[in-house]
């Protein structure tokens, strides 16, 4: 088995993960008649993209993360590649092709990091694509997406459900310690303060396990306690404070 797809079995657990496999199940199987749109949202570091990755393997749909350069028709040439299908003609061309093919395999369409599919007024397109295919489309983004597709009330009206990413928990931390720090135990006491320092960004969570994890291979521990690691040291994802000029060599 591949490195990637170990990690991402490994995540299965995850609460977000669960949360977002359960919104898309619901989705997918919505009784006749519902909408068949629906929003996953939250803060950076949630783990959303991971959600992403693992449900589009679960579900075996089409995922596609948007950038802020793209247009309608990047859109569409990326949705089109991960159906395996050349991009040819013109952008309303492309959204027919892909309802079209949607339909046939009835499998999800997931657009991650669908704030810039608002931010550049390629939303509707997405709607096009919901429309022609009936499909179930999942929109992941920030914490402030629902608030910005109150604009966009087509697709606004056709959402089935909204879903927030929750911060990580102590379960989440469990799930992921053998992950980021392979082998070693650590300390409840020193587990919440991992826990806290991290603010609940799933990705912070990892960083401080491989940072926990580095800092007990150079000791030779096989056991990490609050006396063993200075919990102020765990990342916490403030900036640092700007450097006096005389310390920077500027003086």
């Amino acid at each position: 088995m591949a490195d990637g797809q170990r990690l991402y079995n490994s995540v299965a657990p995850l609460r977000n993960v669960a949360a977002l496999t359960e919104l898309i199940h619901r989705v997918q199987n919505r009784a006749y008649g519902l909408p068949g749109m629906a929003c996953f949202y939250g803060f950076s570091g949630y783990g959303k993209s991971t959600g992403a990755i693992y449900a589009a393997n679960k579900f075996q749909a089409v995922l596609v993360q948007c950038k802020s350069a793209w247009t309608k028709k990047s859109l569409c040439t990326a949705v089109l590649a991960e159906l395996g299908l050349q991009p040819k003609g013109n952008t309303a061309d492309m959204v027919d092709r892909i309802a079209a093919e949607l339909a046939i395999r009835g499998v999800p369409l997931i657009i991650d990091e669908a704030d810039h599919a608002v931010a550049r007024r390629m939303v509707e397109i997405v709607r096009d694509i919901y429309e022609g295919s009936q499909a179930p489309v999942i929109l992941i983004g920030e914490e402030l997406l629902p608030q910005k597709l109150k604009e966009w009330e087509r697709v606004h009206g056709r959402m089935l459900d909204w879903v927030a990413a929750q911060p990580a928990d102590m379960g989440d931390l469990n799930h992921l310690a053998p992950i980021y720090a392979p082998g070693l135990q650590i300390d409840q006491a020193l587990k919440r303060d991992l826990l806290k320092r991290s603010h609940g960004s799933t990705r912070r969570v990892c960083v401080n396990l491989a940072q926990l994890f580095e800092r007990a291979q150079v000791l030779g521990r096989d056991h990490m306690g609050p006396g063993d690691f200075d919990a102020k040291s765990f990342f916490t994802g403030t900036a640092p404070t700007p450097r006096r000029s005389e310390i920077a060599g500027q003086a």
